[in-house]
């Protein structure tokens, strides 16, 4: 207790525990990622967060074909148990609280660690995690997806249903509401479309009778969400606490739960890496810092876990020392203020309580408007729409300088940064490491037992034909060495795959008052006119990078320019976007790569493109791009490359309909 020196002796309060200090981490191989977890852990994190590369996250293995150029670029590669031992060698799994973002092949990743927990004497009731788990906002915002809605929300069914029996300190699902943010939700649509989400997997859980009723609140207690802390710092403060009151709500009015301990809003939380910059990225760590306060300054609405962002993520990939900065920015404001000392010091605030009132009001219309489309599920098109909509509002704000942002739209002279001269300012995924990970995929195919794997698989892809919970079978698989891609391809085979929708076509049109936006019609207009039919505009997103935002604001962009687009979503092989732009006789192809593989992806596209005799159709990429690989992309022949310092969308527009009318005039 520190010494009171107001001059007021007060009574004696023993503070709180802080909360549990997490990095978001995962990179190039198991191996190396242990590595990394180890020191962090050493270092004062108090939980590991397991980030994994979009083939994991999709059900891949690092040999096929849409894995090429994504393996341990976003996260760490798991094909199979011998990758998990690698990976979380030298950790007591039963003294350790783990979380892993894992969503569609959750059930996978969870069967896994549990394997793990297995071999090494880790009695299952002592596990202590969370996986994420939440496949609604998949569908909406980040893309890693996998199956249709109805036999995913099956496959989080079963892990509620198995963990709340097995495993019984674990999370099994952790709605989260961070990726809605990102993708534009206001304050109002991430607390409802989340809300709405959590509904909808605790009505597929009591529907399925295999939940004794009196245990229903154990299962409630055991749901958690993730969320996202924005600059807004006060509506933010407000949403938490919103969040809090309206789950308390829904679970006791809903769901009957008597016990206020299973009703609480248990959450952790990462905060916002929409709003970190490019351009003078040193002050993206005043950013961080501001949005932590959002989610912990609230007693009553303080996050059970924080990951924060690095300084330097709109750059690249960050390193450890940029990690451990984030870190020491929990362990500062837990260990050397008076934070934990005290009550939550916003209750009795008249503008706290009105404004958690009206957020509230909010909440509950578009709760009732979704209810009346008969839940998340069957709202899935209309809430995307409205986050694209949302989005577009939020960029021209940005835009028009009406939002500003500090070193972007405003106070943009600045002075050359120590932190970013010279290289090694991020970390860079050494592109050999995919083929040491496919070549010890290979050796692990060939030295299991084929026999016990063949049977295995048969009895997971009986359990989903039938209806039988999912998660004994594929923990037998797992322990049997069945890969990533065979437990994804089995389920495939019975469930099918599923294309979300894009939210484009039906997000609402620009209102046209924007004279920039108008300039640039009369110029669509005269190149179309020129050409003798519209711009035709392919926008591809090619590999497994499902982060949508941008191609789909670009989409959006471009219709209200007056272009033709074309746009099928994401997750396409660069086969498929030279095919698309040859049978639909483009002008232009635009690509957006966030997950750092556009050097292969973009690379591929160009050499099938020229095979197809599109070498006239020019290419243009957006994405997180260093200035070394902007320079290798138009050296391959890219026209033009755009990152998140390219803010003004118009000027994209502008610059696109320029390489037109050029690529015109010299045909």
């Amino acid at each position: 207790m520190r010494e009171d020196t107001s001059g007021t002796k007060g009574p004696e309060r023993t503070p709180d525990r802080p909360w549990l200090f997490r990095t978001y981490a995962g990179h190039s191989t198991a191996k190396k990622s242990n590595e990394l977890y180890r020191k962090n852990l050493a270092k004062g994190q108090t939980g590991l967060s397991i980030a994994f590369d979009l083939p994991t996250q999709t059900g891949y293995d690092s040999d096929h074909e849409l894995a090429k150029g994504e393996v341990g670029k976003v996260g760490v590669p798991v094909s199979h148990i011998g990758d998990m031992r690698a990976l979380l060698d030298g950790i007591p799994l039963d003294q350790m609280n783990t979380s892993m973002t894992i969503n569609a092949t959750a059930a996978w990743l969870l069967s896994l660690y549990i394997a793990v927990a297995d071999e090494t004497g880790a009695p299952r009731d002592k596990l202590t995690g969370t996986i994420q788990n939440d496949i609604i906002k998949e569908y909406l915002s980040r893309g890693t997806y996998v199956f249709p809605p109805d036999p995913s929300l099956r496959l989080i069914k079963d892990t509620i249903v198995f963990s709340y029996r097995e495993v019984p300190k674990w999370n099994p699902t952790n709605v989260c509401s961070y990726h809605l943010q990102e993708a534009g939700a206001t304050p109002v649509q991430e607390l409802a479309y989340a809300l709405a989400t959590g509904q909808a997997v605790l009505d597929r859980v009591k529907s399925s009778g295999e939940v004794q009723p009196e245990d229903f609140g154990v299962v409630v207690g055991r749901v958690s969400f993730f969320v996202n802390a924005g600059l807004r710092f006060i509506t933010e403060i407000c949403k938490m606490r919103a969040f809090v009151e309206l789950w308390d709500e829904i679970t006791r009015d809903r769901y009957g739960v008597e016990d206020a301990k299973h009703r609480r809003f248990r959450y952790g939380v990462q905060v916002n890496s929409l709003g970190l910059t490019e351009p003078q990225p040193e002050n993206n760590v005043y950013r961080i810092l501001i949005e932590m306060l959002a989610v912990t300054l609230s007693k009553n609405a303080r996050a059970r876990a924080v990951q924060l962002p690095a300084w330097n993520e709109a750059l690249g990939l960050p390193r450890p020392w940029d990690q451990q900065w984030s870190l020491r920015m929990q362990q500062i404001l837990a260990y050397e203020t008076d934070l934990l000392e005290y009550g939550d010091i916003f209750d009795g605030s008249k503008e706290m309580d009105r404004k958690v009132a009206q957020l509230k009001e909010e909440a509950r219309d578009e709760l009732a408007k979704i209810d009346a489309m008969g839940g998340a599920v069957e709202a899935i098109d209309y809430m995307k729409r409205r986050l694209v909509e949302s989005n577009t509002a939020r960029l021209r704000q940005i835009e028009s300088g009406k939002q500003i942002v500090v070193g972007v739209n405003k106070w943009t002279e600045t002075e050359p940064s120590p932190l970013t001269t010279g290289d090694g300012s991020i970390m860079v995924v050494d592109p050999a490491m995919e083929a040491e990970q496919v070549a010890r995929l290979k050796a692990w195919r060939e030295g299991r037992d084929a026999k016990a794997v063949t049977a295995a698989l048969a009895d997971l892809e009986r359990a989903a034909k039938e209806g039988s919970n999912i998660m004994e079978p594929s923990i037998a698989c797992a322990k049997v060495g069945v890969t990533t891609g065979e437990w994804g391809a089995t389920l495939r085979k019975v469930f099918g795959e599923y294309r979300a929708p894009t939210g484009v076509a039906q997000a609402a049109a620009s209102s046209g008052t924007d004279s920039e936006l108008d300039a640039v019609r009369k110029s669509v207009d005269a190149v179309s006119t020129q050409l003798g039919r519209r711009i035709k505009f392919l926008v591809g997103k090619p590999g497994l990078d499902g982060h949508s935002n941008g191609a789909e604001q670009i989409a959006v962009r471009a219709r209200d320019c007056g272009m033709e687009v074309v746009y099928e979503g994401i997750r396409l092989t660069p086969a498929q976007i030279a095919r698309a732009a040859l049978d639909e006789t483009v002008h232009v192809v635009g690509l957006s790569i966030l997950s750092g593989s556009h050097l292969p992806l973009v690379r591929e596209v160009v050499e099938r493109m020229r095979a197809e005799g599109l070498e006239d159709v020019p290419i243009v990429v957006g994405g997180i791009i260093p200035p070394e690989d902007e320079k290798a992309l138009k050296a391959m022949g890219v026209a033009a490359v755009y990152t998140p310092k390219d803010f003004q969308l118009n000027d994209i527009m502008a610059d696109i309909v320029k390489l037109v009318s050029t690529q015109a005039m010299a045909a």
